[in-house]
């Protein structure tokens, strides 16, 4: 396994099956902040189910269609970032991400998702990184804006949440 350095005592590693306990204590302390922005958090709520979202990525990741890694803070899950969906042949991907109050604030997600995005444009020759968020997800848009990244556009009542498309939000659009 690797692990690659952000600085103040955070790394960024590939999250993995095994890890599915400490990932479920980590949804639960992040699920109240996390949830509305990231499907999964609501659905990861005991051990199985933790593996199976875990399980989902790796078998993803053998596919190379999508990846999941953690952020620990001096040890400690604390968030994480994802290729939502990772299609080498058509050269497009998709970054996503998470992070528990805990870790906000020192810039974690924006050092992880730009080692992400310039492995995927430098190293995997992907020509577009898109970026989804609700318009009032302040700080995933403040992320993509970081980023370099370009609004295109924002799709109404796109996004379906708890309750289904009379519960739907806005979806934001970024991309390189």
């Amino acid at each position: 396994m690797y692990a690659i350095d952000l600085g103040e005592g955070a790394q960024l590693r590939p999250l993995e099956p095994w890890q599915a306990q400490e990932f479920l204590a980590h949804m639960d302390r992040a699920r109240a902040t996390v949830d509305p922005w990231i499907p999964w958090a609501a659905t990861s709520t005991d051990l199985k189910s933790a593996t199976a979202t875990l399980q989902r990525y790796a078998d993803r990741a053998a596919t190379d269609a999508a990846r999941i890694h953690g952020i620990w803070l001096d040890g400690t899950l604390v968030g994480g970032t994802m290729f939502v969906r990772f299609d080498a042949a058509a050269g497009v991907c998709e970054v996503g991400c998470w992070l528990e109050p805990a870790g906000r604030g020192r810039g974690l997600i924006t050092r992880a998702v730009r080692l992400m995005v310039d492995w995927a444009l430098d190293v995997r020759g992907m020509y577009r990184i898109e970026w989804h968020c609700r318009p009032d997800n302040k700080a995933s848009s403040a992320v993509a804006r970081r980023l370099g990244l370009t609004h295109e556009a924002t799709l109404r009542q796109n996004y379906p949440w708890q309750g289904g498309p009379n519960a739907a939000h806005d979806h934001g659009g970024w991309a390189t």
